[in-house]
């Protein structure tokens, strides 16, 4: 018979805890050959599951030489011996090693699957090999649901699924009762009659009696080795001499063809071919375990998965936040923004707050003069047929007029009104359901960009003593119209108190003005802002102290283009100079933006906060996955599974809960976007959230790369763990 297995002077020691070391084997020189059914047996500790573990390529720490065929097996690097696990050697164990949540028909084709065998050739073939151990009509249940005898078969069919060599059988009949155990014992001689060499370490006597060799191994040494003189091939002469003839035509009976309908050719060139494909587990194949080995876990990983949701789904609506506010101001200052319209105003200087940019501050002259030169010559370069000109400047002012740092000349003959400004300051000159004093008003003249959109009802008028409130202001009066009954404009009392450089206080009376409209803009809808005609500011300056109002002078310019190419244009001249700004709503919105963003990205940050807790609780819950399943991983590493294979299938755990957290995050987020919008509008009348199909991808994305990362530790520490120390966890 040809020599199948050839150990030459094997030593084994194991290193202990106390730097000592512990020799299990002792200059083993044995040899098998094709066809035999050996028996090794030995008291516990003797050293025979340390010899099996050598022979089956799981332990490679060792001296001396390990020969299969013709290769040497102490020259093999780790993925070699991992080719040898998978094609060379099958295992059969004791307790069975069933994955517990694949069928009957996945465990057998866990060896082809790893080899990256095509489905339909995997189920043909399994399918055969399963009908030849008498379980055909079992594929579909899952391992608890057989006998013990019943699961010893399904492993005898995992073992033989890649036609290996050499079975490698540790007390296969240990679990079993005395008549399921012989049912055990025939399966294997049958499989060492048809040429394969069975190597089985037992306690029994019975099962010993039975082989073909008895080797006995003591203390890590080998004292016997007999050949077992009763053994028979078969048991009748007829089934004998078609064994025999079956091996000399090279015909095994449980050597399974990739396709049922396959000739040898085929089968042998399949078995010379050593491409890559088929040494590696496919990504598919990787993630269809992956499924398995989540839906075993169901619960779990859906908890898992929707913390992580929490998280994304609050991402996303923070983004939307974001998103919402930024959109509603903008959509606001298109409501009435005129294109063609250049607001220019002072940037507030580096030492003044928001507020006091806002105070008096005016043009001069020769800066207006200077301004439109600068202009129009940038214009000019820039080959635009459009000049700055009086024709198509107008002016304004703007100016915060309680308790600001407006520069009012103080005027000490204010005798006319002044018993009319402490009466106001004593709240009795106003009506009770007017305007409080404590209140800051913000006066404006009129913008020219002002529009029919922005009215809430009635016109602007044309008059010169015509005002125009803001929402806010018209909020405050408990008769919020604008007409009076006979369809007259109200009449409105208004007193300012300026205060100057040395803090003197100017108590200023605007009387019998004439409530024309009200303006409904977004921004400053809310705000206690005024509008009044320029011409008509100036000429009550003048009135109430003629110094200031013979020095009058605009502290905001308006420019009227063409179209809205040049207004770009003039806006990005004024940028570049970083000295003048646009107008105060501008200004406003370009605050409350900042805020928002400042709101919206602190949001962000917690949201992040959410996930990195979440990614912990992944790497906490695979941690214990790798921990509950490392019998499972030995058992995949026992035929044939790469440290990369392992690698895999637990990233695509991952990256199939990033994708489930993903789901339901987005899922979260339209349920909890409801919620906010719903409780917004109930609440302020406004819900500024606007969504971007992109959020979706970014939070899926998101998603996805946390779990990966969350997973790599735990993949690793898969892939690293021990065959022989794992296939001993119970």
């Amino acid at each position: 018979m040809e020599k199948e297995l050839r150990l030459i002077n094997v030593n084994k020691k194991y290193k202990l805890s106390n730097k000592e070391t512990f020799q299990a084997l002792y200059d083993i020189n044995v040899e098998f050959e094709k066809g035999e059914l050996i028996s090794i047996v030995g008291e516990s500790g003797s050293g025979k599951s340390t010899l099996m573990n050598l022979i089956g390529g799981l332990d490679s720490d060792y001296t001396g030489q390990i020969i299969v065929g013709n290769e040497d097996l102490s020259k093999l690097q780790e993925k070699e011996l991992d080719k040898y696990r998978k094609n060379r050697v099958g295992f059969v164990f004791q307790s069975f090693n069933l994955i517990s949540h694949l069928s009957i028909l996945d465990n057998v084709t866990l060896a082809l699957t790893l080899s990256n065998v095509g489905e339909k050739e995997k189920i043909a073939k399994a399918t055969e090999i399963l009908k030849r151990v008498g379980l055909e009509s079992q594929l579909k249940k899952k391992p608890n649901q057989l006998s013990g005898g019943q699961k010893q078969r399904v492993a005898i069919a995992r073992a033989l699924i890649n036609d290996p060599e050499i079975i490698i059988a540790d007390e296969p009949t240990g679990a079993l009762d005395s008549g399921t155990s012989m049912q055990i014992l025939e399966i294997l001689k049958e499989i060492a009659d048809s040429g394969k060499l069975v190597i089985m370490v037992t306690h029994s006597e019975k099962v010993a009696s039975i082989s073909s060799r008895v080797v006995e191994i003591s203390d890590g040494r080998i004292i016997a080795d007999k050949t077992n003189e009763n053994y028979k091939r078969n048991d009748s002469e007829t089934a004998e001499e078609e064994s025999e003839d079956a091996i000399t035509k090279n015909e095994n009976p449980y050597e399974i063809s990739y396709t049922t309908n396959q000739k040898k050719s085929t089968v042998e060139k399949k078995k010379k071919k050593s491409s890559k494909d088929k040494q590696n587990l496919s990504i598919c194949s990787a993630i269809r375990l992956s499924l398995h080995n989540m839906w075993a876990s169901r619960v779990k990983n859906f908890l898992m998965s929707f913390g992580v949701a929490i998280g994304i789904g609050s991402l996303i609506l923070m983004m939307c936040f974001s998103s919402g506010i930024t959109d509603y101001i903008n959509d606001t200052m298109k409501s009435y923004s005129d294109p063609t319209i250049v607001t220019i105003s002072r940037k507030k200087t580096e030492n003044s707050n928001f507020m006091e940019s806002l105070a008096f501050n005016p043009f001069s002259n020769d800066e207006i003069s200077t301004l439109k030169t600068n202009i129009n010559n940038y214009l000019s370069e820039k080959g635009y047929d459009f000049a700055v000109d009086d024709s198509n400047m107008s002016y304004g002012m703007q100016m915060m007029t309680a308790f600001s740092k407006a520069k009012v000349a103080y005027n000490p003959n204010v005798d006319s009104f002044d018993k009319k400004a402490i009466d106001y300051m004593n709240d009795n000159y106003f009506k009770d359901n007017e305007i409080p004093y404590q209140s800051i008003i913000y006066m404006y003249t009129t913008p020219p960009y002002y529009t029919d959109k922005n009215i809430i009802d009635g016109k602007m008028s044309t008059s010169t003593n015509g005002v125009m409130f803001s929402k806010g202001i018209l909020d405050l009066f408990e008769d919020k119209k604008l007409l009076n009954e006979d369809g007259t404009n109200r009449k409105i009392d208004i007193c300012f108190t300026f205060t100057d450089s040395e803090n003197h206080e100017t108590p200023i009376l605007f009387d019998s003005l004439d409530l024309t409209a009200t303006v409904d803009t977004s921004v400053m809808s809310g705000y206690l802002v005024m509008y009044i005609d320029y011409d008509y500011l100036g000429t009550l300056f003048h009135d109430y102290s003629p110094a200031v109002g013979n020095a009058f002078a605009p502290n905001v310019l308006y420019i009227k283009t063409p179209s809205e190419k040049i207004t770009k244009a003039i806006n990005s001249y004024l940028a570049s100079t970083q000295k003048y700004s646009g107008s105060i709503e501008e200004q406003l919105a370009n605050m409350f933006m900042g805020m928002s963003n400042i709101i919206g990205t602190s949001l962000i940050v917690i949201s992040c906060i959410s996930l990195l807790v979440s990614a912990m609780m992944i790497l906490v819950v695979l941690y214990m996955s790798v921990t509950e399943r490392t019998k499972e991983i030995g058992v995949m590493k026992s035929i044939g599974a790469r440290r990369k294979d392992i690698k895999r299938i637990f990233t695509s755990e991952s990256f199939l809960i990033g994708v489930l957290s993903g789901i339901l995050g987005i899922l979260f987020n339209l349920v909890l976007t409801i919620i906010v919008w719903i409780t917004l509008n109930h609440t302020i009348g406004l819900a500024p959230i606007s969504y971007r199909w992109w959020y979706f991808a970014v939070a899926m994305v998101v998603s996805i790369v946390i779990s990966i990362l969350s997973g790599l530790y735990p993949a690793s520490k898969a892939a690293k763990l021990d065959p022989v120390e794992s296939l001993r966890r119970e």
